[in-house]
């Protein structure tokens, strides 16, 4: 049993150091929101000002699939999430079970496009587990060393396309076999 002197102590000393923290916290608290006032932040790097989201399909291709590739798009395309970066999915006018879109101007994501083509000594990027290859000027980047090719369309109005890209690496590399290493 504590003699009551070390139990008053204890008591001062909680009861001191309460108020103190609670200070601290609304201090900090009030602090980072004065960093997250929405006039002050500027617009997000990754993407443009959004505007209204139009509701009829996006023109997407649906290439024809074997049945094994049929059966690993269709498991990509229950994966992927329902908005990427703040862009809700949109509807596509070809192989809803192979293909995505995504905002406007519509992002859009193909499984079982041609695979890619490149060469040696072209710049792959190794994110989130894929291999992603981008054509020359950034708006396609293709999965490379997968079992099905997986292609993402990102139009040149956004900025920092490789961002949007990432929002599928994961799902591409939950749902679809690596067959070899490129990157």
């Amino acid at each position: 049993m504590a003699d009551p002197v070390t139990r008053s102590a204890a008591r001062l000393a909680a009861l001191l150091a309460l108020p103190v923290a609670l200070l601290v916290g609304a201090g900090t608290f009030a602090l980072l929101n004065d960093d997250a006032d929405p006039a002050a932040t500027p617009p997000s790097p990754t993407a443009t000002t959004p505007g209204p989201v139009p509701t009829e399909p996006v023109e997407v291709a649906a290439p024809a699939l074997t049945e094994r590739e049929g059966i690993v798009c269709r498991a990509l395309a229950s994966q992927l999430p329902a908005e990427v970066d703040g862009l809700v999915q949109r509807p596509v006018t070809d192989g809803p079970e192979q293909n995505a879109a995504y905002g406007e101007p519509p992002i859009t994501v193909t499984c079982g496009p041609p695979a890619a083509a490149y060469e040696p000594t072209d710049q792959l990027h190794p994110w989130g587990g894929v291999c992603w290859h981008p054509n020359p000027d950034g708006t396609v980047w293709t999965a490379l060393g997968r079992e099905v090719p997986v292609r993402v369309r990102v139009p040149a109005a956004y900025e920092a396309p490789f961002q949007h890209v990432l929002e599928f690496s994961e799902t591409v590399a939950a749902t679809v076999l690596t067959t070899e290493q490129v990157c």
